[in-house]
């Protein structure tokens, strides 16, 4: 008896392991999903990933209308906390010997802007620009975004978003996408490209047709 019981008992366990086991091979892994219910990711393209292939992989789509739209609906700069907001962490980030006041705004350092290859011992001459432009995002997708989720877009220092650039080629972008600006400097064409890439893959923002050809284009740069 005893030895027909071990054996009962054995089969029990086994089949208790070959369920646990399924369950976890069949359970999917948690993760974090991005503003507007898009593909789940919960940071930007590493450099080994494939911008190409994560360009190819975007929704490709006409542009929004603007209709509704307004910077405010994207609220910046956010506090970032010690009296510190987005703009001023960006600037610290960024630059080289930068000092601070009790208030956290930077009084001198360096910075070098990527777009234009000037160098910049003023913070003011600086502008905080947006990677992919917000009204960008708006025709893009962002327009379905809660206020919420535009405010993290518009803040968001965990990616290749945010970039300290001289006032006028932040202006001289405005809110063009990639098929109507490109940086002046041509050596930062690939790291431009690739940063669009990989913030639109991150917010499951779509690309026109014109958009995703210029985008290519600076890619073969790479």
């Amino acid at each position: 008896m005893s030895g027909k019981r071990s054996s009962t008992v054995a089969g029990v366990v086994l089949l208790v392991l070959v369920i646990i086991v399924g369950y976890y091979i069949s359970r999917e892994p948690d993760t974090d999903q991005a503003p507007g219910g898009g593909p789940t990711t919960s940071r930007p393209a590493a450099p080994g990933d494939d911008p190409a292939a994560q360009l190819a992989a975007l929704a490709l789509a006409p542009e929004g209308k603007m209709t509704g739209y307004s910077r405010d609906r994207f609220p910046h700069w956010s506090s970032q906390g010690d009296s510190c907001d987005t703009r001023e962490i960006v600037l610290q980030r960024q630059g080289s010997d930068v000092q601070v006041d009790d208030q956290c705004r930077a009084t001198s350092g360096t910075w070098v802007s990527p777009y234009d290859g000037v160098t910049v011992t003023q913070a003011g001459d600086l502008d905080i620009d947006h990677t992919v432009a917000l009204a960008e995002a708006w025709r893009s997708g962002a327009a379905e975004w809660t206020d919420e989720e535009r405010k993290k877009f518009a803040n968001d220092l965990g990616g290749l978003q945010l970039f300290a650039v001289t006032a006028s080629s932040n202006r001289s972008k405005g809110d063009q996408d990639a098929a109507k600006w490109k940086p002046p400097v041509e050596d930062y064409w690939c790291t431009y490209a690739r940063s669009v890439v990989s913030v639109k893959t991150l917010y499951s923002l779509s690309v026109d047709e014109a958009e995703r050809d210029a985008l290519a284009t600076m890619l073969q740069t790479c």
